[in-house]
């Protein structure tokens, strides 16, 4: 059993995930040198700067499949092949990123993991989630996160703030990144419907946090989740 802690992030494009990312890992480098026991894993963790990463994406091989996965000017894809390229991209990640970092007792945080999967590729392009969940236990080896922060605010603020944040980045670098996002509204509401599945199925390990909440008052709540599964006493 790995020694580690490992979080993951999941939501919809636009949900804020990636500035909620940053500022707990910033409040966890806060923490550093401190030395607690997670409880519902029984290890010790090693608290400081945790090793932050993504899907698709993280490593070398998985930044290239990002670029076909998430290009929306690309050829266009069948949803097996896109689902066999997310699975391809996390085995890599599990073996070079994450397996080695939990094994050392850091803390792991993951922006996406297998959820998105089942919600985009299982709900969205209606895959189901049985196909999804079978691979995540072959050639994942059914690694799975101890806390699953999903972040569901409305819908359509979520959409708004996604094609904002693609508009930004194609005018600063050229990177396009938009091949979901431009998706149909149904498109998206499935991809939800799939998400409230899985926090329904998954409580145990979902933390949902929904609504169109404030920067602050996520960040507070997530703190306080975290805090609470590490055995920490939150500082104000």
């Amino acid at each position: 059993m790995s020694r580690g802690f490992f979080i993951t992030f999941e939501g919809l494009d636009g949900s804020g995930k990636s500035t909620q990312i940053k500022r707990l890992a910033a409040w966890l480098e806060g923490e550093q040198g401190a030395v607690k026991t997670a409880s519902g894993i029984g290890a010790e963790v090693c608290l400081g700067a945790p090793l932050v990463t993504r899907q698709p994406g993280g490593t070398a091989i998985g930044d290239r499949m990002r670029a076909l996965a998430l290009d929306s000017r690309g050829t266009p894809l069948a949803p097996m092949a896109e689902m066999a390229l997310m699975f391809a991209d996390r085995a890599q990640a599990i073996a070079e990123v994450i397996r080695p970092a939990l094994e050392q007792g850091r803390v792991v945080i993951c922006d996406r993991f297998t959820d998105s999967t089942e919600a985009y590729q299982g709900g969205g392009r209606g895959l189901g989630s049985e196909i999804v969940r079978e691979l995540h236990h072959l050639i994942c080896g059914d690694l799975q996160p101890d806390l699953t922060l999903m972040l569901l605010p409305s819908l359509e603020s979520s959409l708004a703030r996604a094609q904002r944040r693609n508009e930004r980045a194609a005018e600063h670098n050229g990177r396009d990144e938009g091949r979901f996002e431009r998706e149909q509204i149904d498109f998206h509401r499935r991809v939800l419907k799939k998400y409230h599945e899985i926090a329904e199925r998954e409580c145990h390990r979902v933390a949902l946090i929904e609504g169109d909440l404030s920067i602050d008052q996520v960040h507070k709540r997530i703190v306080e989740l975290v805090a609470e599964r590490l055995g920490m006493p939150v500082r104000e």
